[in-house]
């Protein structure tokens, strides 16, 4: 069995080594591509003779799927799988599976690190200290007693508000399922409206669908209120970014912290959200500690042989 890996994974190769050895012990080829193209052509060729392919967020287009004239699996080395083109994996009975939960904590953290560096100026009281500058003027406000609004409570939702309540915030949930283990621990089901209007703090950790592209707009950010600030480290288009922008401009909210937008890094210059105050922007880091990368790494690898055993896990298709 040919395995292309289309992408580093961000470990180093006696990680790779050692995870990947049950495999090639047992005979199966591994073809890995480290240079970072994904130009259509390019993955054209690589993707050939695949019977397996592995990429992380690589963009994967209908035409390269077309072009795997061997492939029938696809292990993503990633929770998300919207790059991918499902609908010609469906045309052409590929299954898929991803790498579920291998940077919840890692995510979870990382939307705390957010919200303190908010509720605490961190970043501009940061770039103030080493000129010579006090605080004054600058907001510091505790998050204990704060409200915080989870969106979404799965996997990382459901560990970010389990946090919060540790942090010793009321927490209320939005999702299209209650889950009674949160419940049980304090979380308040509550509707999207009611969320925004209440929260102090509105995190974002729902997946990118067709119901959710947009779901916080303009309208809903008027929802808000003017003291609260909004944390995305979920999806980029969830959130109308253009339009969070102009709020933080207009004081319609305090503040934002993001950890992705509407693209992969790198940001255009002149990209709205870079101009707006109270912001704390990273490049799409949540996922990516060193711990995170080598749970993905074995999960992926493990998808591989648990679906050639025909005890697929993780499954998309």
């Amino acid at each position: 069995m040919k395995i292309v890996v289309l992408e580093s994974l961000g470990i180093s190769d006696k990680e790779f080594n050692t995870i990947t050895q049950p495999l090639t012990d047992d005979g199966h080829e591994l073809v890995v591509h480290k240079d970072g193209k994904s130009d259509v052509e390019t993955l054209k060729s690589r993707v050939k003779d695949a019977e397996v392919l592995v990429l992380a967020n690589m963009p994967l287009k209908a035409e390269v799927i077309a072009a795997a004239e061997k492939l029938q699996y696809i292990s993503v080395a990633f929770t998300g799988y919207d790059h991918i083109d499902l609908d010609k994996c469906k045309e052409k009975g590929i299954k898929v599976s991803n790498a579920a939960g291998y940077s919840t904590n890692s995510v979870a953290e990382l939307t705390f690190g957010l919200i303190i560096s908010l509720l605490r100026s961190v970043v501009p009281l940061e770039k103030i200290v080493r000129e010579g500058g006090t605080k004054q003027g600058y907001r510091q406000t505790d998050l204990k007693g704060k409200t915080v609004g989870v969106v979404g409570t799965g996997d990382i939702g459901g560990t970010v508000a389990e946090l919060a309540l540790a942090f010793g915030c009321k927490v209320i949930a939005y999702n299209r399922s209650e889950k009674p283990e949160l419940i049980k621990k304090g979380v308040v089901y509550t509707t999207l409206d009611e969320l925004l209007q209440q929260s102090d703090i509105v995190t974002i950790h729902t997946p990118l669908t067709a119901e959710t592209k947009g779901l916080i707009n303009q309208e809903k950010l008027e929802l808000m209120k003017s003291s609260a600030v909004l944390i995305n480290t979920a999806v980029g288009p969830i959130v109308d970014n253009a339009a969070l922008a102009q709020a933080l401009h207009n004081g319609t909210i305090a503040g934002a912290g993001l950890d992705r937008v509407d693209m992969e890094p790198p940001v255009p210059a002149d990209y709205p959200i870079l101009a707006a105050p109270n912001t704390v922007l990273v490049p799409h880091i949540g996922f990516a500690t060193e711990e995170a990368m080598i749970r993905r790494a074995n999960i992926t690898f493990t998808n591989i042989s648990k679906w050639k055993a025909g005890a697929q896990e993780n499954v998309i298709l």
